[in-house]
């Protein structure tokens, strides 16, 4: 066997573009013949997706996958450089199956699925981020995938009976619930999951505003309790006014659900990704 030289691996990655262990590899079964190296690395789609791999992939989908019986699912964003690509057959295909081996295993590897998928479609693509879920107990997890892939839901509703998570009112009400999150974007399913900082904040922007410059302390603090009010209204998933009824809360549409099922129903957690945010 060639003796593999570390300028020889150096040179094959400035060429191809591809990763320290594919030009290692490449060069041990070419038995260190550098053009016979290259030609491998092309073979494989390693060499054009190393050369894709710094461009930017700010495109792309969200995916949900949940398994037959509502008590596992995943939710992934996988990016691309163009909305074209992100509406390609083969580029969905991949996704859904990316999802899948992700809820199956965590820590599924799939680069070598990655990097056929990019010699493919001819652009870098990225896996960005996940969140799986597993229920705790009896509830479901549900997912919503807005038209176009732009943004989805996971989340994670609780009951006391199992019999409740097989009743048709509640699996409407977390249909339901995953819409409400996809259209008014909340950061917490209560005020009590809202990071204290966040809340400190609105409250120094509001008190720094116009409208209270001047105000005695009695009445600027009135006001201020008064601006937090509607910052949780606004932002916590079960105070916000119910999507398709905005009369009642969330909160109150899920409570009259529980009684007429006979039951406690939780919403839990959820997620909620849009293409792009999961950009560093």
């Amino acid at each position: 066997m060639a003796e593999i030289k570390a300028s020889d691996v150096g040179k094959l990655r400035e060429t191809t573009g591809a990763g320290l262990m594919d030009c290692k590899k490449a060069l041990v079964e070419a038995n260190g013949v550098f053009d016979v190296a290259v030609d491998i690395l092309r073979k494989k789609g390693v060499a054009s997706a190393g050369k894709k791999a710094d461009r930017d992939a700010k495109e792309g989908v969200i995916v949900q996958y949940v398994q037959p019986g509502g008590k596992l699912g995943l939710l992934v964003e996988v990016n691309c450089e163009t909305d074209f690509v992100a509406r390609n057959e083969s580029f969905g295909a991949f996704c859904e199956e990316i999802a899948k081996k992700l809820a199956a295993n965590p820590a599924a590897d799939f680069e070598a699925d990655r990097i056929a998928t990019v010699a493919k479609i001819g652009e870098n693509i990225k896996v960005s981020r996940h969140q799986r879920m597993e229920v705790a107990g009896n509830g479901a997890i549900a997912a919503y995938i807005h038209t176009g892939g732009k943004v989805g839901v996971l989340v994670e509703v609780g009951a006391g009976k199992e019999e409740t998570v097989a009743s048709e009112d509640f699996k409407q009400l977390v249909r339901d619930v995953t819409l409400q999150i996809a259209a008014s974007s909340p950061i917490a399913v209560s005020r009590e999951g809202v990071p204290p900082e966040i809340v400190a904040k609105e409250r120094e922007i509001a008190a720094a505003s116009d409208r209270l410059k001047g105000k005695p302390a009695q009445a600027m603090e009135k006001i201020l309790q008064g601006v937090i009010e509607k910052f949780y209204q606004t932002t916590c998933l079960v105070d916000q006014g119910f999507v398709k009824n905005p009369e009642v809360t969330l909160a109150e549409h899920v409570a009259a659900t529980a009684k007429k099922l006979g039951d406690e129903i939780q919403i839990r957690r959820f997620v909620r990704f849009k293409v792009g945010e999961g950009e560093a």
